[in-house]
């Protein structure tokens, strides 16, 4: 099977290229890869090319417009990314008979309420991103094509920086830190994600009834604040310099950090329907985060 996977260099797609190569070839290109397997999401029909050329029988798009708080001043560029490219991926993919493989996020809910969303349940963003990401999701399920769209959130990996290296480096600065709690999900890692995605790819392949749309999440649940504090108290357990006492790291509202962009206080997404279909199992968040800590601090 011949793979074309878009945004490589993301946090999703580089283990995405590790996950999908027992599938098949894998085709990984990005922005900014030389011509003529660049990636131009600010051109969606420009991806048609690239498409034609590598002939896939399975699309999978890791990119995203994921600045959430610049995607308010430049929503024509976000809609571009997060909506419009992933519909002309699924007209091509429904073209071809291939598979779609995309992300969503909780942002495509307006973030209230305190249990966790299903994939029925209504949607309704209230950023620009989450409309653009709604939007994307809206044109693959009205393209026809065979599809899974994996939902998740609070996306981190090893690689690049990460809410984890943030929270470590300011505990090592600072005698005390301010963390918001009132925002709730679960941190879910990247390795994670695309090893259910393999998975599932697989077995939708083979069965296209499993088709569809859903949540992928590490089981679990945490605030910032809590994730911030497991963070910290794993390291220092672990021998690395902290200078924060874990009384030092105060919960605070979101409202104590405005940003351009609303953020969702709810983002609980059940992972029921996924488990169900693919016979899955998803770990607690704290094993992902401990892997993650293990290898970003060489443990």
């Amino acid at each position: 099977m011949k793979i074309l996977l878009l945004g490589c260099k993301g946090q999703v797609g580089w283990e995405l290229q590790r996950a999908l190569a027992p599938l098949g070839e894998v085709v990984a290109c990005d922005f900014d890869s030389p011509a003529p397997y660049r990636a131009d999401f600010s051109r969606p029909e420009s991806l048609l090319e690239l498409v034609d050329r590598v002939q896939p029988q399975l699309i999978a798009n890791a990119a995203a417009h994921t600045a959430v708080d610049r995607a308010e001043s430049e929503p024509e560029l976000a809609r571009a990314i997060n909506a419009a490219a992933p519909g002309v991926l699924a007209r091509a993919a429904a073209a071809r008979g291939a598979w779609l493989l995309h992300y969503g996020t909780d942002y495509v809910f307006d973030g209230s309420g305190s249990t966790p969303r299903d994939e029925d349940a209504a949607t309704g963003p209230s950023s620009v991103y989450g409309r653009s990401k709604l939007e994307g999701e809206e044109a693959i399920r009205a393209s026809g094509c065979r599809h899974l769209i994996l939902r998740t959130s609070w996306v981190y990996a090893a690689r690049g920086g990460n809410f984890a290296r943030t929270m470590l480096k300011l505990a090592a600065e600072r005698d005390e830190l301010r963390v918001i709690d009132d925002q709730i999900g679960a941190p879910t890692g990247a390795d994670l994600l695309a090893d259910v995605s393999a998975h599932a790819l697989r077995a939708a392949i083979a069965t296209p009834a499993l088709a569809g749309t859903y949540h992928c999440v590490a089981a679990g649940e945490t605030s910032w604040h809590g994730y911030a504090r497991f963070v910290i108290e794993w390291a220092r357990a672990h021998g690395h310099p902290v200078r924060v006492a874990p009384e030092a790291v105060h919960a605070v509202p979101s409202s104590a950090y405005p940003t351009a962009a609303r953020r969702p206080l709810n983002s609980r997404l059940s992972t029921a329907r996924l488990r169900r279909a693919f016979g899955l199992s998803l770990p607690p968040w704290q094993n992902g985060v401990e892997r993650m800590l293990r290898e970003v601090l060489a443990c």
